[in-house]
């Protein structure tokens, strides 16, 4: 097939459709892939030519089935976006060692299995491209995101690691760190009376953003964490 195919992990909702949307809008065939079968029949009918695989990152064998299947449908994998992602607002008291490692595994080590898993096929390919999703937490993490926060700057330096390494194949990462989103995750931490809609950025700014790295608009910031929020005013 001649049309490029991309992964988006945590496709159902908030900035994973709305890459799905975007991607699919500009030529791209889209795998969509979260946890809920429901929210990803509802985003396929926003996009193209699609398959839905319901699956969990956290998942080994998961994560080796949405590559497989993928192959399976299109023949090849030219992006991989790892959006999926966990955020719960809990104390260093309230946050056990099981929840703390769960918090890594949503975020960071779901990146970095999907990266090693389409790897190979990027490698086969002479290129490919990895767009992973941080947060601005990463570097000002809110009172709460004791997991969080360092969850999503390994996610930074996992993308730095994986560009160096990736350089010599054609294969460029690029990591997107978004401030205050409005999202359901966002909105199930903070409500209107917290954090007003004024003050948060619309999933499809983001979207923007990662679909200019896929393409390529963007390309000389593999490596790079490009920081996103909202100008005040």
């Amino acid at each position: 097939m001649n049309q490029p195919v991309a992964i988006i992990t945590g496709a159902g909702r908030g900035i994973g459709r709305a890459t799905a949307v975007e991607l699919s809008g500009r030529g791209y065939a889209v795998v969509l892939v979260s946890r809920n079968e429901t929210e990803l029949a509802d985003a396929a009918t926003r996009c193209g030519k699609s398959l839905i695989v319901p699956a969990d990152v956290t998942s080994d064998s998961d994560v080796e089935r949405i590559v497989a299947e993928s192959i399976k449908r299109f023949g090849r994998i030219d992006a991989v976006v790892n959006n999926a992602g966990y955020a719960p607002m809990l104390s260093i008291e309230q946050t056990s060692i099981e929840e703390f490692r769960k918090v890594l595994d949503a975020n960071l080590t779901s990146a970095f299995a999907m990266s090693r898993a389409c790897w190979p096929t990027f490698v086969k390919q002479g290129g490919g491209v990895i767009v992973n999703v941080s947060s601005m937490a990463a570097k000002d993490p809110r009172p709460g995101f004791v997991a969080y926060g360092p969850a999503k700057a390994g996610v930074n330096i996992l993308g730095l690691t994986l560009a160096r390494e990736g350089a010599p194949h054609g294969i460029r990462v690029h990591t997107i760190a978004p401030g205050s989103t409005e999202t359901k995750m966002f909105r199930a931490l903070l409500d209107e009376t917290a954090w007003p809609k004024s003050k948060t950025m619309p999933p499809e700014d983001v979207a923007g953003v990662i679909a200019a790295c896929v393409v390529g608009d963007l390309k000389h910031t593999s490596g790079e964490t490009i920081y996103l929020r909202k100008e005040p005013g």
